[in-house]
């Protein structure tokens, strides 16, 4: 999304109005949580989807929504014939419990704009049945009105943010693994034909 202060720089984007609809093959999902205090033990969930109703005039009034599959997470254990770490992690009610909780959402709820191509995404994210107010931090990247390949129009953003997990009852082992979890996407957006 664009952002700007209100005097400094617009709030709206070259590219039409409406629906753009998440690119899957240039975006991405990570995670990451402090183990030990010793490094960020990093992972990512590969089935994801997410919609943009933007309003080219006034980004502020856009909205994002997003689902995730939590069984979908990839932790690149080594020793995947010892112990399948994904599996446990994805569905195990002390980590995501994806067999009962098989959606992870964000619909956000406002966009403050912060900068000539930032802006704060505050939303609900809805996991394990909890849900919570999170803020992503977003920058826009870059916009095409006709994309070389596709010939829509699209842009790409980049967020951060973070929440608690113990806010969603995953407050197993918090003595050895960070309560708060980071996170980094990075997605493409096409307009909807």
């Amino acid at each position: 999304m664009t952002a700007a202060p209100a005097l400094a720089a617009p709030t709206s984007i070259a590219l039409p109005s409406g629906k753009y609809v998440l690119d899957p093959s240039h975006a991405s999902l990570t995670w990451r949580v402090v183990h030990f205090g010793l490094s960020n033990y990093t992972a990512r969930f590969v089935k994801f989807d997410a919609t943009v109703d933007l309003n080219a005039a006034d980004v502020s009034k856009s909205t994002l929504k997003v689902k995730v599959d939590p069984t979908s997470v990839r932790t690149d254990y080594p020793y995947p014939d010892k112990v399948n770490f994904d599996a446990e992690i994805a569905t195990s009610p002390k980590f995501l419990d994806g067999t009962a909780h098989p959606d992870v959402t964000f619909v956000s709820t406002g966009i403050v704009v912060t900068g000539a191509k930032t802006a704060n995404i505050t939303g609900n994210l809805t996991l394990r049945g909890v849900t919570k107010p999170v803020t992503l931090a977003a920058t826009l990247n870059g916009s095409i009105p006709a994309h070389p390949m596709t010939k829509l129009p699209v842009f790409g953003i980049s967020a951060k943010g973070s929440f608690k997990r113990s806010d969603f009852g995953m407050d197993y082992g918090t003595q050895f693994v960070s309560d708060t979890v980071e996170l980094v996407i990075e997605a493409e957006f096409n307009k909807a034909p």
